[in-house]
């Protein structure tokens, strides 16, 4: 996809500039580069804290690179990772590849697509990690809450981070921001987004700080927003019964502006009895 942001940097680094997919080959790199320095912390906690210990096998949709899977498996727990894109399903392999054989052993990889998906087996939990809901457009998250209750063992539960709601403010938020940060190797990145309200979206562009780089990949994503309170809604209406959320943040040491989602299907919960 194209942004207004990208178009406008494509069109003065001339030759120089390529466009992609975040999610695809050309990106792979940046990708690495970027997930494994945000991975672990205070989302892992929040979440290892509410699986039931012998709860059975967890599954991690839109595992990534295993943001969530890695640091689970260090806990001893067997996962099965979900990845739609191709690029990252082989980076998460090679990853895989280079760990342990008894990390190996207690993991199993597959491409798929979360809204819809078939694994021929339950789950005590399904996770999934902050933001990766986003990718999901209303049309399509009807079909992953159908798949989650499909797969989760009676009690079992989904888990997944949202957004807290932002403080009010006299001013309204602005449509766009820019803020630079560093990738796991040391490099610096830009990330530019833009809202667009009427649609419920935010277009993403990531490019390296140095816009002399030759080639410079100009990355592009879009999101879905979604928020405490409609994904509580839309499980409730998905048959699920859901607990009291609870916060976390986002990074080490930052105040809680995440909010851990938990459910369990209202029919398994009531056979379960």
């Amino acid at each position: 996809m194209r942004t207004a942001y990208a178009d406008v940097l494509l069109a003065s680094t001339g030759e120089r500039g390529v466009l992609c997919d975040f999610y695809g080959e050309a990106a792979a790199e940046i990708y690495r580069d970027l997930v494994q320095a945000g991975e672990g912390g205070p989302e892992v906690r929040a979440i290892a804290a509410r699986v039931r210990p012998g709860s059975g096998p967890v599954l991690e949709l839109a595992a990534g690179m295993g943001r969530l899977t890695f640091p689970f498996l260090e806990l001893g727990w067997e996962m099965t990772a979900l990845e739609l894109a191709p690029a990252v399903v082989t980076a998460f392999r090679d990853r895989l590849a280079a760990a342990t054989a008894d990390v190996r052993d207690r993991c199993t990889v597959v491409q798929g697509d979360m809204s819809d998906f078939a694994l021929g087996k339950r789950f005590g939990t399904v996770v999934i990690s902050a933001g990766s809901l986003n990718v999901l457009d209303r049309s399509r998250r009807p079909g992953l809450y159908a798949s989650v209750r499909d797969h989760l063992e009676p009690g079992g539960k989904l888990l997944f981070g949202v957004p807290k709601p932002p403080p009010a403010k006299p001013e309204p938020e602005p449509l766009e921001r820019r803020q630079e940060f560093t990738g796991r190797s040391g490099r610096r990145y830009v990330l530019h987004a833009r809202n667009i309200p009427a649609e419920e979206t935010q277009e993403i562009t990531i490019h390296y700080a140095d816009v002399t780089a030759d080639p410079l990949l100009v990355c592009t994503h879009r999101i879905w927003h979604i928020g405490v309170e409609q994904a509580m809604e839309e499980l409730t209406l998905a048959g699920f019964e859901v607990t009291a959320p609870s916060s976390f943040g986002s990074i080490e040491g930052s105040s809680d502006d995440m909010v851990l989602v938990e459910a369990v299907a209202r029919e398994i919960t009531e056979g379960a009895e």
